[in-house]
């Protein structure tokens, strides 16, 4: 009896001790998949190289000055498509391709629009936005006669690519993401217009636009400048998330060109939703602004790169979902 008694603890103490190695090991296995979705996370990086192409490849002859209704305006939404759904995302509502298509002015044009669904909070929008279009060709002259639109705004389009495989890949957004690369802003904001007609505003948290951004600012290395800075708190919360970092965000140094309303920000901003453009040129001394001079070679990459970067960190509470921007007013 008393070896019965034995064994019968003996298997009892294994199995409890079996179950205990299959607990450890359990948590260990539960540890070692959090902290490599840690470390994935934290190696998500915006990749210079990545920002170089796509700058290098807007930017280029071929693409000719991407005016609407041309061949080149063709390619570079094709570039831009090709990189959405290289990334992953999807159509927006009512959508069957990234294109919105509408006619304007007897031309036929498309906003490009890429969706990153949120979490928690995927029926609330964030809009991360630039205008693919610039000026074309001139018709006459000699030389070069292309208005490449480097920095207007090949770089703001760089910028919503980078981010958009940047927050693809990290997978952390709580809030839907809307990548929007507007067409015809040099024709009068036409294409974020027609995108503000057809959305319900009360759904759209902020617009981040991004504008002439591949130049150092007259406010020095490491800083970009925001427009419509008070309209809003939307700019105290970027200065916020970016402390420590040793980058900073100013107001808009040029408050005599009104420029809060000159880009497509405006469109939104205009129905209430907190936009604002991010950019860091000197506006007043760029000698490039709407030249044919306007050329890839003409940037800084790592300028591009660290604003890009920057935007990433200074909006990560509100992709989150832990801030929300305070509506805008606009005064007629």
């Amino acid at each position: 009896m008393k070896k019965i008694i034995y064994a019968s603890i003996i298997g009892a103490l294994s199995i409890v001790s079996c179950k205990t190695v299959k607990n450890e090991d359990q948590n260990k296995a539960k540890k070692a998949v959090e902290v490599s979705k840690k470390t994935s996370q934290n190696s998500t990086v915006i990749d210079s190289s990545l920002v170089r192409k796509h700058l290098y490849t807007l930017a280029s002859d071929d693409m000719k000055g991407r005016k609407p209704g041309t061949e080149g305006m063709e390619k570079a939404t094709k570039y831009i498509e090709s990189e959405y759904k290289r990334i992953g995302l999807k159509h927006f509502k009512g959508l069957d391709s990234y294109r919105q298509t509408f006619t304007h002015n007897g031309i036929e044009m498309s906003n490009i629009i890429g969706v990153l669904e949120g979490t928690t909070k995927k029926d609330e929008y964030v809009i991360i936005s630039a205008h693919h279009d610039h000026l074309g060709e001139k018709k006459d002259g000699e030389g070069d006669r292309i208005f490449n639109g480097a920095n207007d705004d090949a770089s703001g389009v760089t910028g919503v690519l980078a981010l958009a495989d940047y927050y693809a890949k990290k997978g952390t957004n709580e809030r839907s993401i809307l990548f929007v690369c507007f067409t015809a802003e040099e024709m009068g904001l036409v294409g974020s217009k027609y995108f503000g007609k057809d959305i319900d505003p009360s759904k759209f948290v902020a617009g981040i636009n991004l504008e002439l951004i591949g130049k150092e600012p007259k406010t020095g290395p490491k800083t970009a400048w925001l427009t419509g800075f008070d309209r809003s708190d939307f700019g105290k919360i970027i200065q916020k998330n970016l402390e420590g970092t040793g980058y900073k965000l100013f107001p808009d140094p040029y408050t005599k060109f009104n420029l809060f309303f000159r880009s497509d920000n405006a469109s939104l901003a205009r129905l209430g939703v907190p936009s604002h453009t991010f950019s860091t040129t000197p506006i007043d001394i760029d000698a490039d602004y709407h030249k044919v001079s306007d050329e890839a070679e003409t940037l800084d990459v790592g300028i591009l790169t660290e604003t890009v970067k920057a935007v990433a960190k200074g909006t990560e509470s509100i992709i989150n979902g832990k801030d929300t921007p305070t509506r805008v007013v606009i005064e007629e």
